[in-house]
């Protein structure tokens, strides 16, 4: 406990330091205290480029090293270096073993320039949803350079001289004239020079264009060495994308999360105006687009190409609850004992923010489930505990703990903080998700308590995911990657294998909290974007994280679960540790009514279970996170988590964001409902449908004001009075 003291004491010493700004009843710092980390002052971007800058992306180590590492915006990967732009094909040749799936590393070619040699920097000259523009020396000489997501192709333009290709060896040059079709190992990409250029240096290391000053140049990386794909992507060589933009509509009546993916081009020769691009398996499973039928390889799967300036994904809202109901074999008497053992003695009500983070999204799970047992005295310590802990952190003047917000880069950093979500800008979603997640459920009972404290929870938000694209203060959807559809954690990206994101179901609490902090305030537009953000990030987690189909992982990958993606892997461990239950259990916690979507699949988390026990050296006598694996195991077999609860050893201490009393009501809920039914949807948010011996049990929470009917897709109705659930 002396490292957070000191840190406080730190904080109230130069909170002077920086400009109070007030923010309804509470207040936040402009600027940071002195003396307390923060990003570096340096970003790396051209001298137009306004605004808050973008972090947690695939390309964010564009803006915090002069040259960037590496970049994997599929089905290509790419890095700045002093020659110019090194690119590859990672999908290449996949390779896979028990520690990661692998795509092909190293270079291809590096594109570089005629008049520069070497280059010092690679810096941000502008940005859109998925796309990143990176200019590589000057405006009078240099290349400005356009990629992105699920885009085959790296649009230039040139200045002061003409496009480079460096090899390391000569390239099979298969296609000769304006374009170049060239192989290199497994990779065909082609080169597309402007009308009347001509190449030097075939049948060497060196290619370069001469194009008479017109200075627009691409290459794409293509599926195949077909005359009819290269004149598929020839079509398109000069159309640039110079914007990309995603859309997205949570349409309550049907459950459907309709996702809309536009491009904006401009053509630098020819008459084709659409282009060509990639979708990732979360996408095409749910896709209106006509695919080509071709396909690039990736570590997340088969891409497939399509052509157009639009496409949309549509989904359903998986189930989701602010708790699960307390069900008829739940002894509410043991319960209201449980509820008290945990909230026996002096609580935490500050730390760092991850920390008591997971402090807050304990007390909110257990609120409710006090309420349910008629436990007032223990509903009341828990709503008081979260209000004090959080009013004190969006209080400023008050030395427990504040939010401070960086202007170089438009952040909200809480201090005192870790895992680096201060210099390292880390992890925002994961730490904050906790805040949206005891909000909402305060919400949930006090609508006034939320109004009151809007303006700093709106900051939050705003910092995590900004929906807003003008916002004057925050980068547009910071912590989400849209394209790729799941979060990512580091702030800079600056690792061999791109951006990272290991605790996935820590985002979907975060998305969990914004969709319950919406519905409760009326707050459609952030109920909405939870939403949104939640169906998408559990579909990538199915296919990505758990490849819940079987579909999508290399046979030579032998674990049940992918624990890390990363841009360029996906990694069978974690930061922390290599105790199986940790490999497994950061993609379960917390457990609460939003971690349904873990059993979706019920044959899927058999084989992670078993896995896990495989794995184990004890088997299913856990040493860590224990209750966390009974939960995961009661999704499909309840009896079998009965049974390993009631013989837990005496003074059993649960993972720290977790209780007994959740366990408890978790495991016994499972025991009479049965396994969660994905086929049923219903016309309301927070509903979710149970299958026992056949039999259906239809759960409903109504946050409004007032009395709903709400109607389920297999036809059942439920009267659901208002702020309250119905089981039937």
């Amino acid at each position: 406990m002396r490292l957070p003291i000191l840190i406080t004491l730190l904080l109230t010493a130069h909170i002077r330091s920086a400009d109070l700004v007030p923010a309804g009843a509470g207040s936040y710092l402009h600027g940071l205290p002195a003396g307390a980390k923060g990003p570096p002052p340096t970003i790396y971007k051209t001298a137009d480029v306004q605004g808050a800058m973008p972090t947690n992306d695939w390309w964010s180590s564009l803006a915090w090293v002069p040259l960037s590492d590496s970049m994997f915006p599929h089905p290509l990967a790419m890095k700045a270096v002093e020659g110019g732009l090194r690119i590859w094909n990672p999908g290449a040749a996949i390779a896979a073993s028990k520690a990661a799936i692998m795509g092909a590393g190293g270079e291809d070619l590096v594109l570089g320039h005629s008049a520069i040699n070497a280059f010092t920097e690679a810096r941000v000259a502008g940005w859109s949803d998925w796309f990143v523009t990176a200019q590589m020396g000057e405006a009078t000489k240099g290349m400005k350079l356009t990629f992105g997501h699920g885009s085959p192709f790296v649009f230039v333009q040139y200045s002061g001289g003409e496009p480079v290709l460096n090899f390391k060896k000569a390239p099979e040059v298969t296609e000769k004239g304006e374009t170049l079709m060239l192989r290199i190992g497994r990779s065909v990409y082609a080169l597309f020079a402007p009308g009347g250029s001509t190449w030097s240096g075939l049948g060497t290391t060196r290619l370069t264009a001469q194009t008479h000053g017109k200075g627009y140049f691409s290459l794409a990386l293509l599926p195949d060495d077909q005359a009819e794909t290269l004149e598929l992507f020839r079509l398109r060589a000069h159309t640039h994308v110079i914007d990309s933009k995603v859309s997205w509509v949570y349409d309550e009546k049907t459950a459907n999360v309709k996702t809309t993916f536009d491009f904006s081009t401009k053509v630098f020769e020819g008459k084709e105006i659409s282009t060509v691009f990639a979708l990732y398996p979360h996408q095409w499973r749910e896709t209106d687009a006509t695919l080509t039928g071709q396909s690039c390889a990736s570590v997340r799967g088969p891409m497939k190409l399509a052509t157009g300036l639009r496409f949309t994904t549509t989904m359903k809202l998986p189930s989701v609850l602010p708790s699960l109901p307390l069900t008829t074999s739940v002894d509410k008497t043991k319960l209201r004992e449980l509820v008290d053992q945990e909230l026996a003695g002096t609580p935490q009500l500050t730390g760092d923010t991850y920390w008591l983070g997971k402090q807050l999204g304990k007390w909110a799970t257990l609120l409710p489930l006090a309420e349910q047992a008629g436990h007032e005295s223990a509903v009341k310590e828990c709503d008081q505990r979260l209000r004090t802990a959080m009013e004190d952190f969006f209080t400023a003047s008050d030395s427990k703990g504040l939010f401070a917000f960086e202007p170089a880069w438009g952040t909200l950093i809480g201090y005192p903080a870790s895992f680096g979500s201060d210099d390292q800008l880390n992890d925002h979603h994961f730490h904050y998700g906790y805040f949206f997640r005891a909000a909402g459920e305060l919400a949930r009972r006090d609508p006034a308590w939320a109004a009151k404290w809007h303006a700093m929870l709106d900051l939050l938000a705003r910092d995590v995911v900004s929906a807003d694209r003008e916002d004057k203060l925050f980068p547009f959807l910071r912590c989400f990657d849209p394209y790729a559809g799941h979060s990512w954690a580091s702030g800079h990206a600056k690792f061999g294998d791109g951006n990272n994101n290991e605790s996935s179901s820590e985002a979907v609490n975060a998305w969990f909290g914004l969709m319950l902090l919406g519905e409760t305030t009326g707050d459609k537009t952030l109920r909405d974007l939870g939403a949104w953000l939640f169906t998408t990030e559990i579909a990538a987690i199915e296919d990505y994280w758990f490849d819940v189909r079987d579909d999508l992982h290399p046979a030579d990958y032998t674990p049940s679960v992918v624990t890390m993606v990363w841009g360029g892997k996906g990694a069978n461990g974690t930061w922390f540790s290599g105790n199986p239950e940790a490999v497994h259990g950061i993609n379960f916690l917390p457990v609460t009514g939003a971690s349904l979507y873990l059993g979706r699949w019920p044959d899927y988390a058999r084989k992670n279970y078993a896995a896990l026990v495989q794995e184990n050296p004890e088997g299913a006598n856990f040493d860590a996170w224990a209750e966390i694996m009974w939960m995961y195991r009661a999704l499909t077999d309840p009896t079998d988590a009965q049974t390993m609860w009631n013989a837990r050893s005496s003074g059993f201490k649960p993972e720290a964001g977790n209780s007994l009393a959740q366990t408890y009501a978790w495991i016994t809920a499972f025991n009479d409902l049965g396994t969660v039914d994905r086929s049923i949807t219903a016309d309301a948010p927070f509903t979710a449908v149970f299958t026992k011996d056949g039999k259906r049990a239809h759960v409903a929470w109504n946050l409004a004001k007032m009395l709903r009917t709400i109607t389920f897709s297999d036809g059942i109705k439920v009267e659901c009075p208002a702020g309250s659930f119905l089981l039937k």
